[in-house]
């Protein structure tokens, strides 16, 4: 592979907290050279890009990503979800294990990973199952789907309402050092509700659940972690009401970390005024005084990681009543602009961004991305911050189009986007 210099770039590094001048040396993939200021030499043959002072970061890391094979590759295929991810500057994708089959088995995970390496121009991360099916009742074999190369385990959106199956999760989880993930939602109270229950809700005419049912869910499981010291990531906190737990959880010294959907930090409940079923999310829209709660946590670092959810649906399921429609947003596309939000209304800089984007979660699953440093990986995102342009979800890359900014204006996007030093992207 030819030595790659980009150069005359503005680097944004998580780890260093650096934002400033400088170029990058990159070589069989990996970053050889970090230059502050001034770029290395180039010697001859060596290919030279200039960034022309564009902010140069570690690409993103997504934590949650559904994709649609085995069993439904019309929704989402892991070319299209590759594609989709590196024109959203992501050069990592975790993936969850709600196929047809679970990713329940080696089996099935080394099947979904062969179709992920022969088809993905991004990498795969994968997730494995916590229990047989993703029911909630019967673990699944953890030792043998880490060897398979699992690095977490969850039941996607599937909360464990039984919390001797959790604990017993967590146990067996914590003997192998695995992290567990959950989606801290009581079913048993969300089971009619598809909007947060809510003055707004009851003008709707739509069935609530209240947002006790993610507090409540979320206080057993910490009291769980407690008591089994195992590593716990809590995929999405959406309510002002389960910080004050997370708070606890992290004073006490427990391994614990939390996560939020790009669509919670941007969205609220009174976009669903005319019933638009692609806001139709799990966890459901929140009110605004959460969602500014959560933008706050996010700034503070209370919530760790910000995460597209990406969950592709067809046009047909999505195109009925609002009570029946299916649940999900694609957003791998839009993860990037909606968290530059945040940057924009000065409540973070870039550095700090990129660290809940990329740094924080690939500390969290082991992975070596996530850095501007000598010996890390060339994931990277060259990006515009700034540039305006109003969304039109057909020119998206995912197979489904089902996104909530449709026709909204946006600012900022990736420009190009390299996985091991190969451009995989460019505006």
């Amino acid at each position: 592979m030819t030595d790659l210099i980009l150069s005359n770039a503005r680097l944004i590094d998580p780890e260093t907290g650096y934002d400033g001048a400088g170029a990058l040396r990159i070589s069989d993939g990996i970053i050889t050279d970090v230059a502050k200021g001034t770029g290395p030499a180039a010697p001859e043959g060596t290919t030279v890009i200039d960034c022309d002072g564009k902010p140069l970061a570690p690409g993103i890391v997504d934590m949650r990503v559904s994709v649609g094979e085995p069993g439904e590759r019309h929704k989402e295929s892991y070319r299209s979800v590759g594609r989709a991810a590196a024109a959203g500057g992501v050069t990592t994708i975790a993936v969850q294990p709600d196929t047809d089959p679970a990713v329940d088995d080696p089996a099935v995970m080394e099947f979904a990973m062969r179709r992920a390496e022969a088809a993905s121009v991004v990498r795969v991360a994968p997730m494995a199952a916590l229990t047989k099916g993703l029911k909630g009742r019967e673990m699944t074999e953890y030792g043998f789907l880490l060897d398979a190369g699992a690095l977490a385990f969850t039941d996607a959106s599937n909360a464990i309402a039984d919390p001797t199956v959790f604990r017993n999760c967590l146990d067996y989880a914590n003997s192998l050092g695995a992290l567990v993930v959950h989606h801290p939602q009581d079913p048993a109270m969300k089971a009619e509700g598809c909007v947060t229950e809510s003055l707004f809700a009851s003008k709707l005419g739509l069935p609530g659940v209240h947002p006790i049912a993610e507090r409540m869910m979320l206080e057993r499981d910490l009291a769980l972690v407690e008591v089994t010291g195992a590593r716990y990531h809590a995929d999405m906190i959406t309510t002002a009401g389960s910080l004050e737990a997370l708070t606890r959880a992290k004073d006490k010294g427990l391994k614990v970390t939390a996560g939020i959907s790009h669509h919670h930090l941007v969205l609220n409940e009174m976009d669903l005024e005319g019933y638009p079923t692609f806001f139709k999310l799990e966890p459901p829209l929140r009110e605004e005084e959460d969602r500014a709660a959560m933008v706050q946590a996010v700034a503070d670092g209370l919530i760790d990681i910000v995460i597209s959810s990406h969950r592709p649906q067809d046009e047909e399921s999505k195109r009925q009543p609002f009570e029946v429609a299916a649940i999900g947003a694609v957003g791998l596309e839009t993860l990037l602009p909606a968290a530059l939000k945040l940057y924009h209304d000065g409540l973070t800089d870039l550095p700090t961004l990129f660290e809940r984007l990329s740094l924080a979660p690939s500390r969290l699953l082991g992975l070596e991305g996530g850095r501007l440093a000598k010996g890390a990986p060339a994931d990277l995102v060259l990006l515009d911050p700034d540039v305006p342009y109003v969304l039109d979800r057909f020119a998206l890359q995912s197979k489904s189009k089902n996104s909530p900014f449709d026709r909204r204006l946006m600012t900022g996007k990736a420009l190009r986007t390299w996985v091991a030093g190969e451009e995989v992207f460019a505006a």
